[in-house]
C-alpha cells in the first residue's frame, strides 16, 4: 500500500511539474507572439490606414492592428494620455497640443505619409459644376445662402460640415475659409460618410470630404471643379491635380508617435512608407508622397 500511494503521489508531481512547464511555455510564446498596435485619430484616413493594416497583418500574422477614427484632435488627444500608439491626422499639431505634450513628457514625431485633396461635393442633379475659392468660402461663412447667388437655381443652400473635432474641418477653415467662423446654419457631422450619405439624399445640399471618399462615392454624389480666383482654370480634384499642386484644396496626411517609433510600430510605419504602402495610398484615391 505504501509503495502504490509513493507511486501515485509521484505520478501526481510529475503531472504538476509537466503542466506547470507546458503553462509556461506557453505563456511565454503568447508574450513573444503578441504584437497588438492601436491607431485612432482622422476620419479620412481610416480608409487608408484601414487597408495598411489589412495589407501589414497578412504579411505579419502573428500582428494585430485595431484602427479607429473620430476625428484628428481626438487621435491628438489619445497620444498625449497614452491610450494609442499611433495617431493619424489630416492636419499639424497645434501649438498648445505641443505645449500639453511637453507637461507629459510626450515627444510626438510626425510622418507624413501621404496627401490629400479635398473634394467639395453637390448631389449629382445639383447643376451647379464649379465655383471659386471665395465663393464656396461665402458659402461656408453664410454670406451666400442661396444657389442663386452662385449661378444655381433659386434654392436655399444646405451646408454641411464636419465637426470641430475632424482635421477636415481645421484645414479647411483655415484654407478656404481664410480662418472665419462657419455659419451657424452649418450642420454639423459626425463622419465623412455622414456628409456622403446627406449629399446623396438632398439635392441642394453641399458637403466637403477627403478625395478618396469622393471618388469611392462616385455616382452618388459629384465633385465640383474649384477655381483658385474668378481668372483660373476650373480644376477638377483628382489624384493627379492634388499631385501636381493644380488643385488647390490639398494637404498632407500625417501619423504622429510618442518620440522615435521602436519594435513594431516603426515596422508598421516603414511598411506605410515602403513601395507596397505607397501603392496602398493610390489604390484608395490618395496621393502618395514617395
Amino acid at each position: 500500500m505504501n509503495k502504490l500511494t509513493g507511486t501515485i503521489i509521484s505520478a501526481a508531481l510529475i503531472m504538476l511539474l509537466f503542466n506547470a512547464c507546458g503553462k509556461n511555455d506557453t505563456k511565454e510564446g503568447d508574450e513573444t507572439e503578441s504584437k497588438y498596435i492601436t491607431i485612432k485619430g482622422s476620419d479620412t484616413m481610416v480608409h487608408l490606414v484601414s487597408s495598411w493594416a489589412e495589407a501589414y497583418m497578412k504579411v505579419n500574422p502573428k500582428s494585430d492592428v485595431s484602427v479607429t477614427g473620430g476625428g484628428s484632435g481626438t487621435g491628438i488627444a489619445a497620444l498625449l494620455n497614452g491610450t494609442t500608439d499611433i495617431c493619424m491626422a489630416s492636419r499639424d499639431i497645434k501649438q498648445k497640443e505641443l505645449d500639453q505634450a511637453k507637461e507629459q513628457n510626450i515627444k510626438p514625431e510626425e510622418f507624413v505619409v501621404a496627401r490629400d485633396g479635398i473634394a467639395v461635393v453637390v448631389n449629382p442633379e445639383n447643376p451647379v459644376g464649379e465655383l471659386t475659392i471665395e465663393q464656396i468660402g461665402k458659402i461656408y461663412t453664410g454670406a451666400y445662402t442661396n444657389w442663386k447667388q452662385v449661378g444655381g437655381p433659386d434654392q436655399p443652400i444646405i451646408v454641411l460640415s464636419r465637426e470641430s473635432s475632424s482635421g477636415t474641418y481645421v484645414f479647411f477653415q483655415e484654407h478656404v475659409l481664410k480662418k472665419s467662423d462657419y455659419t451657424k446654419e452649418a450642420m454639423l457631422m459626425p463622419s465623412t460618410s455622414a456628409i456622403i450619405q446627406s449629399v446623396t439624399q438632398d439635392m441642394w445640399a453641399i458637403g466637403y470630404v477627403g478625395l478618396g471618399y469622393a471618388l469611392e462615392a462616385k455616382g452618388k454624389v459629384k465633385m465640383l471643379t474649384v477655381k483658385e480666383n474668378e481668372n483660373s482654370s476650373a480644376i477638377t480634384p483628382s489624384v493627379e491635380t492634388v499631385q501636381s499642386g493644380d488643385y488647390p484644396i490639398s494637404r498632407p496626411l500625417y501619423l504622429y508617435t510618442n518620440g522615435s517609433p521602436s519594435g513594431e510600430v516603426k515596422t508598421m510605419i516603414d511598411f506605410c512608407l515602403s513601395k507596397e504602402g505607397q501603392q496602398i495610398v493610390l489604390d484608395n484615391g490618395y496621393v502618395p508622397v514617395k
